[in-house]
């Protein structure tokens, strides 16, 4: 898998030589490029067919699950509670990076755009609060979306309010990261990615 687009929110550039950024960065993009179709390929193909029919398209969490798998062999600890500095629960966090007290966050995306939104709203909630030093989106690109479960949301949906979340840690030390990802290619050759079922929903 590749990725396509960076935005990178940052409240200041000193923070872009942040060793500890710097390393979950470069952890993030090898396991991005981990990420194969069928696996064992070396490269992710997609079946090119559109997931806006029930039973069509590619399920996104056989993409999620090798991924994760990478990071867990640098150190990273998946599905943590993370107190982003409230007595009330805001959900798990995907992954987390820590080193000396210092924390990061990833989400990687597999709901629709408003799921994207709670991401790094919770994110940017725990920039506030001084508890993360930085988060990371991993989503979809609109060009491998397409090939997927329906309700998948992806960047360029997320574009417009890059500058909503900019200006909410404008005050704070942090960072956010949008990355998107696409296929390397498209393939006929290539089996769909399963879906699998969450209540009556298909992912």
């Amino acid at each position: 898998m590749k990725i396509k687009k960076y935005s990178t929110l940052v409240s200041s550039s000193e923070l872009l030589n942040e060793l500890l950024y710097l390393e979950a960065r470069r952890h993030v993009e090898e396991a991005i490029k981990q990420v194969d179709w069928p696996p064992g390929a070396g490269k992710f193909s997609i079946y090119p067919e559109s997931g806006k029919k029930r039973g069509q398209g590619n399920g996104v969490k056989p993409i999620k699950s090798s991924f994760m798998k990478y990071l867990q062999t640098q150190g990273w600890g998946t599905e943590l509670q993370v107190s982003l500095g409230t007595s009330k629960r805001v959900g798990d966090v995907d992954a987390v990076l820590t080193r000396e007290g210092k924390i990061v966050a990833l989400e990687w995306e597999t709901g629709n755009v408003s799921s994207s939104h709670r991401s790094l709203n919770k994110m940017a909630f725990g920039i506030q609060n001084q508890v993360i030093l930085a988060g990371f989106l991993v989503v979809h690109c609109r060009s491998l979306a397409q090939y997927l479960t329906d309700i998948i949301g992806n960047f360029e949906e997320l574009e417009p309010y890059f500058g909503f979340w900019q200006n909410s840690i404008a005050a704070y030390k942090g960072l956010l990261e949008i990355i998107g990802i696409e296929q390397d290619e498209v393939s006929y050759e290539v089996p769909r990615i399963p879906k699998g079922t969450d209540g009556r929903s298909l992912y």
